[in-house]
């Protein structure tokens, strides 16, 4: 990894002061979209330890780690793309995202759209599911 590397949630801001600060938990995520674009890089980055703490907690014992962590490594990742928000702002309790998240799996494009529902618990942003698929 360089010191300059682009980060892959498509912010087009250096992966070290974009989600990487999320990652190393120098910084947590403001918004749902903030945490969306973090859990996205997550997967590119093979994060699965990432993806289960920001996962809302009632779900995280029932995490599959192993399979996260295959679907993450089979994956060439090729852009993620917000196609809208529903609050989630730094003061709002919940919010929603919908976006595109486009890979190819196997040699296979994939292209998964969802709209996926956040909530804040104690002052942090945790991915809750997905209200459509």
């Amino acid at each position: 990894m360089t010191d300059n590397e682009m980060c892959p949630c498509g912010s087009e801001e250096i992966y070290e002061s974009c989600c990487g600060s999320f990652h190393s938990g120098l910084a947590l995520p403001e918004t749902a979209e903030q945490l969306m674009r973090s859990r996205y890089s997550a997967y590119v980055k093979q994060n699965v330890s990432y993806l289960k703490e920001t996962l809302w907690p009632q779900y995280q014992k029932s995490f599959n780690e192993i399979g996260t962590l295959l679907r993450a490594q089979d994956s060439r990742w090729l852009g993620l793309e917000i196609i809208d928000t529903f609050k989630g702002q730094p003061t709002d309790k919940e919010g929603s995202v919908e976006f595109i998240s486009r890979s190819v799996v196997s040699g296979v494009a994939d292209e998964q759209r969802e709209k996926s529902l956040f909530k804040k618990k104690a002052g942090r942003w945790f991915y809750v599911r997905a209200l459509t698929r």
